[in-house]
């Protein structure tokens, strides 16, 4: 309140125009509030200006004095006997301060967001998955020790480096296509959250696209290119909304996606590349891809159907008609349930029927502790929660790596 006094006085004065007779003026008016406290030098921020500005009537001749005088006082209620003020001849003196701050630096922290987004924007659950699939499949034609050579590592590389550029331009185009609905569904997506634009976004989608297909085209393995062909095709008819396309609208067509390319072209092609291009050996399919193969079409059926069980709101406002959409959640999630443990069951029956006494006791042990622990967590989840929704999805993805750790053991 005193200084509020303070302004109201200093403001509705009228000040000659000599800079003289000005400071004078405003010493008067200050030193009338010397019985409410003292006078303390001060730097007033250059944002407190326009609101003293506005508590009083300024006439042009005060603001032809305030443009070139800064007022740098206080009043105080203390016994202080100082009485001082201050009057400054440069103008604003804390902007000059201001601009002549050092420019903050580029902290560690803002290079490990960009990465961060980037790792959430290749979706991670899929590129372990790759990694995974792809790897096991390759082990399959392996028959001896000596197989492990810096050729075979160097064909897997090959495998892995284009497969995974592809499967973050599949992904990375179903997020372009789809801001909308991931701002119901998947609000943390960068492109949902912006975090990344929609140019970065196309910029990271493109660049996975060409490189993928340049290392596809220049390994000269024709398992590997149609593989990352029919994975573009697929993926892009998927996401893409043209005419014809945007086959995720349609649950059966969505599901045959997924299954094609993670049961059915992960397999197959990727064992014929180390079999054929890489080892140099006759194409022969062994029991153990004939057994990846069927047990990957339930399990991408799996994925398939339960990753809309979270989205149904979103799914439902945009048109997708999804099975969670059609026949509810509850219903498509036992149904999952249901279909994962009859395909443990039969990779048990498959795994007992081994003449090697380690693949059995592996294949059949390991399929009954995963069986076990689907059917006791399925039983908590709590179907009304989206988060715990994601959070069994993401545990069917677990079981999904767990799968491509027993399968070279099927013998």
């Amino acid at each position: 309140m005193v200084w509020a006094d303070a302004c109201s006085s200093f403001c509705s004065t009228n000040y000659p125009s000599k800079e003289q007779g000005s400071s004078m003026r405003i010493r008067a008016r200050i030193n009338a509030h010397q019985s409410k406290g003292t006078v303390k030098p001060f730097q007033m921020p250059v944002n407190q200006i326009p609101i003293i500005l506005n508590g009083c009537s300024v006439n042009k001749r005060f603001r032809y004095h305030w443009k070139r005088f800064s007022v740098l006082a206080c009043i105080t209620n203390n016994n202080e006997k100082d009485e001082r003020l201050l009057i400054s001849r440069s103008c604003f003196p804390a902007v000059s301060v201001n601009k002549h701050k050092p420019k903050p630096e580029v902290h560690l922290t803002s290079h490990l967001n960009i990465l961060n987004a980037f790792y959430q924007f290749s979706r991670p659950h899929t590129i372990i998955g790759t990694i995974m699939g792809i790897t096991s499949v390759s082990l399959l034609p392996i028959q001896s020790i000596s197989d492990f050579s810096g050729k075979f590592f160097m064909g897997l590389l090959k495998a892995l480096v284009p497969a995974l550029l592809m499967n973050i331009y599949v992904v990375g185009l179903n997020q372009l296509y789809d801001v909308e609905i991931d701002r119901v569904n998947k609000p943390n997506l960068p492109i949902a959250s912006g975090e990344f634009s929609m140019g970065t976004g196309i910029v990271i989608v493109a660049t996975c696209f060409l490189m993928s297909f340049s290392m596809g085209y220049m390994f000269h393995s024709p398992p590997l290119f149609y593989a990352l062909l029919i994975s573009c095709l697929l993926g892009s008819a998927y996401s893409i909304d043209l005419p014809f396309l945007r086959w995720k609208r349609n649950a059966f067509l969505a599901a045959a996606c997924i299954l094609s390319v993670r049961a059915v072209v992960v397999q197959l092609a990727f064992f014929v590349h180390i079999q054929k291009y890489v080892l140099g050996r006759s194409v022969v399919f062994s029991k153990s891809v004939v057994f990846a193969t069927v047990f990957m079409c339930f399990f991408s059926t799996v994925i398939a159907l339960f990753k809309d069980i979270p989205d149904v709101d979103g799914d439902r406002d945009f048109g997708i008609q999804s099975f969670s959409v059609h026949l509810g959640q509850e219903r498509v999630f036992w149904l999952c349930i249901y279909m994962l443990l009859m395909a443990y069951g039969t990779a048990m029956v498959i795994g007992a029927s081994s003449s090697f006494t380690s693949s059995k006791v592996i294949t059949v042990l390991g399929h009954f502790i995963l069986a076990s622990i689907l059917w006791f967590r399925a039983q908590s989840i709590d179907l009304m929660n989206k988060a715990s929704i994601t959070s069994f999805y993401m545990f069917i993805w677990k079981l999904f790596y767990a799968e491509y750790l027993l399968i070279p053991f099927v013998r």
